[in-house]
This record gives structure tokens, sequence and C-alpha cells, in this order.
């Protein structure tokens, strides 16, 4: 039987309708996320995620068949048995991930720029036509709810990107205003290609415009005859770009991109490689670095702005703005927590796996745990991702430590467990990101 798509209230009894929405209500999940969760698709009985624009190609491509939920979709994890070589092709050549499943908005109307200026931390008012931000928002606590890019469109209207729900957020703060908050997430698809060759393969199937793109901004084009916009952002610290597409045209242009890439050793990337590149970069992730606020089920797992290292994206002299009034009283009396960067003693690592008679193992793949931190007998936090760098040849972590154990060359023990024993590792706080090569901004 072929697939189909079909809201759960027409595929679930009632019995496990009720322990859907009571997962929907747990998990706080309202309008479009409880959409992405009850449009899904079945086959042979089965309940499936659902495939983005890209997921003809993708799925035809995965031959590890190891998937991921992401939003409501699917997203590979890898597609090679060898994920490794995904990671190299965006260190070296060109990596294409499919990154769809991002929610996108589109802000527009007399006063989408209050609008904006009232939701995020950055300074919108600044933001030039065809200019990126990456900047998080808040709740009145000042507690990051969210994270993502704000785009200016030029003509008065903005996207944003994000990778929770925030549609019912951005309504109820543009309650009485003159503004219209749509959710276009389903009307475009969206291809990151990464790595050092990006730029080159662009260049072949779009015009010169790409070549004087500066990093995040971006440039309405074509590529291959198609209509998309090139955007020079991503989320692995490299040089590289995303292009997004109206949802008819992307297995076009995935079929252009992969095409033009042939002799620059384009590669489809999976997570798994994403999320190597993401830690080497330094970069924070929702759900694992901090949780947003909206889902936080206790004090401790809400993050501000500043305990997230992000004092440089916070524009306190703006005006008002959500959660300004908190953030202003924290940067008073200084964050009690931060964000950093550790590098583990690799050596000492290598000794314990010596001492059970086994050959040392870099983790095969990234982590995401949260793993105690140590000064002597006290606990001063928990790393939260981590993994061994292929092309650093260290093993990284990004982490959560009290603010006085947060500055750059202090030193600390994160805890390590080789087969049933568990030890202690030195880890000194380094600066981030790991990696941050010239090619990224030149």
């Amino acid at each position: 039987m072929r697939g189909t798509f079909a809201p759960a209230a027409d595929l679930l009894d009632g019995a496990s309708m009720e322990k859907f929405r009571r997962h929907a209500a747990r998990r706080e999940i309202t309008g479009e996320g409880l959409y992405r969760l009850s449009a899904v698709r079945v086959e042979r009985g089965r309940i499936v995620r659902r495939g983005s624009p890209f997921h003809s190609r993708t799925s035809a491509l995965c031959e590890s068949w190891e998937w991921r939920g992401w939003s409501g979709y699917l997203a590979a994890s890898s597609y090679s048995l060898v994920p490794e070589m995904e990671y190299y092709a965006i260190r070296h050549s060109a990596g294409m991930l499919d990154v769809s499943p991002l929610y996108k908005y589109l802000i527009k109307g007399k006063d989408a720029l209050p609008l904006i200026n009232k939701v995020v931390t950055r300074d919108a008012r600044k933001l030039s036509k065809g200019q990126v931000y990456y900047t998080p928002w808040c709740d009145e606590h000042g507690k990051t709810v969210d994270d993502g890019t704000l785009w200016n469109f030029g003509d008065g209207s903005f996207r944003m990107t994000s990778a929770e729900p925030n549609l019912k957020w951005l309504q109820d703060a543009g309650m009485g205003l003159d503004v219209q908050v749509v959710d276009v997430s389903e009307d475009i698809g969206a291809l990151a290609l990464q790595g050092p060759s990006s730029r080159a393969i662009l260049m072949e199937g779009a015009d010169g415009a790409v070549q004087r793109l500066k990093y995040f901004r971006f440039v309405n084009t074509k590529f291959a005859g198609i209509p998309v916009q090139i955007s020079r952002t991503g989320y692995t610290g490299d040089l590289g770009y995303e292009i997004w597409v109206e949802r008819a045209r992307a297995e076009a242009l995935w079929d252009a991109l992969m095409q033009h890439g042939m002799g620059h050793d384009i590669t489809p990337a999976g997570m798994l490689a994403l999320d190597v590149a993401r830690i080497e970069a330094g970069l924070i992730l929702a759900e694992v670095e901090y949780t947003p606020a909206r889902k936080a089920v206790i004090d401790a797992q809400r993050y501000s702005p500043f305990e997230l290292s992000l004092d440089w994206a916070v524009a306190l002299e703006k005006g008002p703005f959500i959660g300004r009034k908190a953030l202003l009283d924290e940067r008073r009396r200084g964050p009690s927590r931060r964000t950093v960067g550790l590098e583990i003693d690799w050596r000492t690592v290598e000794r314990f796996y010596w001492e059970m008679g086994l050959s040392p193992q870099p983790p095969s793949e990234p982590w995401r745990s949260k793993v105690p931190l140590h000064s002597g007998y006290r606990q001063i936090g928990w790393a939260t991702s981590g993994c061994w760098s292929p092309l650093l040849k260290k093993y990284i972590a990004i982490a959560t430590v009290a603010a006085p154990y947060s500055q750059v060359g202090t030193r600390m023990e994160i805890e390590v467990a080789v087969e049933w024993e568990r030890h202690r590792a030195p880890a000194t706080v380094v600066e981030r990101p790991f990696f941050e090569p010239e090619r990224k901004k030149a």
C-alpha cells in the first residue's frame, strides 16, 4: 500500500489517540508543533514520520538506513556505512545537508520590525537589507525560549528560523500590532552546502552574486535556472552556504547541486557529521546545551543568554524587549554559570584503557549527555556534548560550569567511563570555537 498523509485522528483508535494527546500535552506541543506530530504517514498499517521536500533523494541515497526524528521529519543520521567520510567532506570538500525541518516564519506588516525588536535580544533596527542575524529570544524571566536566525528582506518583511515551534509565541507577542506572522515551514526546502568547495559549486550554477556574498548575508538569485535564496550561513563553522527553495522545485535543486558538485567531491552528509562539525565550531544546540524555557521542568534547565555565553547577542541598550529587566538584573550581579569549551586530556584517558588491557578507543560518534565536572571534591558543572575531533586530533566538549571556573586555562576533571569503571580525567577550559578556518568569513 502506498504511503499517504493524514491527521493522527483519522489513523489512531480512541485509546491510541488519547495517548498521543497526552504525549503532546506533556511536551507542551501545540499549534504547528502538534500539526507536525499529527500529520504522520501510514505504510502497511505502521505510523512513520514524514519526509522533507528532499526525501525522495535522501532516502534513495541513505545506504545505512540510519534515521532520526527532527521536528516530526525523518533526517538521515548518516548516508554511508562510514559516516566519518561525510564529516571529511564538510572539512575538505563539500557536504550537503537537508535542513528543511527548521521552522520558518514570515513576519510582515507595518509593525513587523517593532514585533521583532520586542521579541529578540539583538537590535533588529541595525539589521540591514540582505543581512542575517543569529539571535536568541527570551521569556519574561530572561531565560532562553529558543535561538535561530533573523532575515531582513528589505521590503518591511522578515524571516525567522528556529528549532522549536514559535508561531503562537510570536502571535501572542504581536497582539495589538499591525503585523502578520505566517508559518511557511512547509513551503520552503533548505539545503546546507558546507565546506571549502561550496563556493566553487555554487559559482558553477549561480551568478557572480555568490562570489561577492559576505558572511551572514543572503541574495535572491537562480541556480541552474531555479529561483533560490542563497545565504552565507551554516552550522559547521566552515565556509558554507544555505540554499532556500520553494517546495515544488526542491528535487530539481538537489539534482542540480549534485550534478554541479560532482567535480568537487560533493557528498550528502547526515546529522552525525553535522554534530561533530557543530561541536568543533563551539555552537550550542537546543535540547542539548540548554532546555528551551517553555519545556523546562526545573529552574536549572533554564538558561539565560548570559549563561549560554551569548553576551554579544544581547542589546540591552536598544530599549524594551521581553526579558530585558531580568537580563539587566543578571548583568549587574553577573551570571552564576557560563557555557565554555573544554579540551580533555586524551593521554590520561588512554592510560585508563591500557590499565584494563584494552586498546584506547576515542568516541566513535559525538555524544549528547550530561557528564559531571569536578574541582576537587566539588561538582562545578557538567559537559553537555563532546566528540573526538578527527581534524584537531583532540577530545573536546561543550560544558556548563560555575562562573568562577569559566576563565580560559581553568583546570578541572571530567568523569570518564571505561567499560564498567568510572574515572576522572583532567580537562581545561579553552576558547571557542575550537576550529575556525580563515575561509569561513573570507
